[in-house]
């Protein structure tokens, strides 16, 4: 079963932005907290941000330093993940999560790749 589709990944220089999308198809997860990870390959897989099911974000990885936001959309039952000033190490497959129940949920990511 699909759960999530990410979008919005590309290849872009360092210092410039891109906007990823998560659409949520299981309705269950609609309502829940939603949390965008990354992993590069050869690191271990990181939380980037999560955001609660009414859209107040909960958290930042310490990295981001104010360089991304995180919001959703319930209507078009989607996270966004704003991301500015990116850097070379932010370079990673970018995933959308929902922990469900006891069951951790990921989508196949969107990648993302920083570089000159």
């Amino acid at each position: 079963q699909v759960h999530f589709v990410e979008s919005g990944g590309g290849r872009v220089q360092p210092g410039g932005s891109l906007r990823l999308s998560c659409v949520i198809s299981v309705i269950t997860f609609r309502n829940h907290a939603l949390s965008w990870y990354r992993q590069a390959p050869g690191k271990e897989r990181e939380l980037v941000a999560t955001i609660t099911h009414i859209g107040l974000p909960l958290k930042y990885g310490d990295f981001v330093k104010g360089r991304f936001i995180i919001s959703r959309e319930n209507a078009k039952n989607t996270v966004y993940l704003q991301m500015n000033s990116l850097k070379l190490e932010d370079t990673a497959n970018y995933l959308c999560n929902c922990r469900y129940n006891r069951t951790e949920y990921w989508g196949q990511g969107t990648q993302v790749t920083v570089s000159s």
